[in-house]
């Protein structure tokens, strides 16, 4: 057996995060900084960005075997039963050849009512992938996208060295749960995922799970971020929340918006609205599991006459997004919208619904990820090359 050799772990082997942090269980990669985890005070949105939604290992190197040891935090929903670990998938000159999952790991437990989240401590586990073509080659190691991960050790039987930057454009992605890529058993067929390989483009994913809310601190994170191309999908989490009423999300877009653009003035920037959702296309939120169902589902509490007095439902929003986009658009030529029912709209549901009312199924995420490629980076498109 081939004696393998250990490569320190280091920032710069990571993609897809906008913080990496040495703990006392290795490094750990992180979607947003510090400062605005800090500035949410809600423990659910720490998990969140601390889960490696579209990070990955970017390495170089004519290696056949690797070994990464991690310490990987499952989150499971209190009163559920916990899903399979999460996979890992390896790619080779961007192409899917392997995938594996860890034994151990620890798990945390959320709550979906109160949103309280409860760690519990486990093991590290180890990842084998064996079989690589014995060849340079660019290497990516894609993490589980609803887990947390420690990366403690890397193991090699030739060396591996961090992959030089690819010059292809970056893309910086914010969403909702679906952006994020829950209920996904692979981290890169999640729709952003899928539309960055079909568009040849480096992806930070900063879709977080039921926070999606147009939080200032998001928007400067964004703001602070190199990136080619830019887009922002709201909505879905405003209403599951009922977070605002109609008086405060004109504003509070616009502030989002403002925000992101001191950073990036002519950096192409698509507002996305929500994907078709029956449950709340003409009803407020908010959403939560239903107890009653046999499977899996959720049902909102909101009642439609409560619109009047301007609580959110899916088509509200988007009316909203679209007058907004089009007011700014008169003085911003690189800003654009899209209708997410463009993506996945009511005859797609019929097609491919929704299993839980409210998020896609790796089925409605390759067709929303190669309509988004299609759409947005196409000739004629928001993301078109120049």
């Amino acid at each position: 057996m081939t004696e393998l050799v250990t490569t320190p772990l280091t920032p710069a082997m990571l993609r897809g995060a906008l913080h990496v942090e040495a703990t006392a269980d290795g490094l750990l990669p992180r979607r947003l900084p510090p400062h605005a985890i800090a500035q949410a005070h809600d423990d659910h949105l720490a998990l969140m960005a601390s889960q490696s939604a579209g990070v990955r290992l970017a390495l170089r190197g004519a290696a056949t075997v690797l070994e990464l040891d991690v310490l990987a935090t499952r989150t499971v929903q209190r009163g559920a039963v916990a899903g399979p670990a999460g996979r890992y998938d390896v790619l080779v000159d961007g192409r899917l050849v392997a995938q594996a999952a860890p034994s151990g790991g620890a798990t945390v437990t959320v709550d979906p009512v109160t949103r309280a989240v409860a760690y519990a401590s486990g093991t590290p586990g180890t990842v084998r992938f064996a079989g690589l073509p014995a060849r340079e080659k660019d290497i990516e190691i894609w993490l589980p996208q609803t887990e947390v991960t420690h990366l403690r050790a890397l193991r090699a039987d030739a060396p591996v060295r961090p992959a030089p930057e690819s010059g292809r454009r970056v893309w910086s992605h914010h969403g909702s749960s679906i952006s994020h890529g829950v209920q996904i058993a692979s981290p890169t067929q999640t729709w952003p995922a899928i539309a960055a390989a079909r568009a040849g483009v480096e992806l930070i994913n900063l879709g977080f799970n039921g926070n999606a809310l147009l939080d200032p601190f998001t928007a400067r994170a964004i703001r602070a971020a190199a990136a080619d191309l830019i887009s922002v999908k709201v909505g879905i989490n405003l209403v599951n929340t009922d977070l605002m009423r109609r008086r405060a999300l004109t504003p509070a877009v616009h502030g989002f918006l403002d925000t992101v653009r001191e950073g990036h003035p002519d950096t192409p920037l698509l507002v996305v609205s929500p994907i078709h959702s029956p449950l709340v296309e003409d009803a407020p939120g908010p959403t939560a599991p239903d107890p009653d169902a046999p499977v899996p589902r959720f049902r909102t509490f909101g009642d439609p006459a409560d619109l009047a007095t301007g609580r959110l439902s899916l088509r509200v929003i988007r009316d909203d997004l679209s007058r907004i986009v089009a007011e700014r658009a008169a003085t911003d030529p690189r800003l654009y919208y899209l209708d997410g029912r463009d993506l996945y709209g009511e005859r797609d549901f019929a097609d491919l619904p929704l299993p839980d009312l409210l998020h896609p199924d790796a089925g409605g995420h390759a067709l929303i990820g190669e309509r988004f490629a299609r759409v947005a980076f196409a000739a004629g498109g928001p993301f078109a090359p120049r």
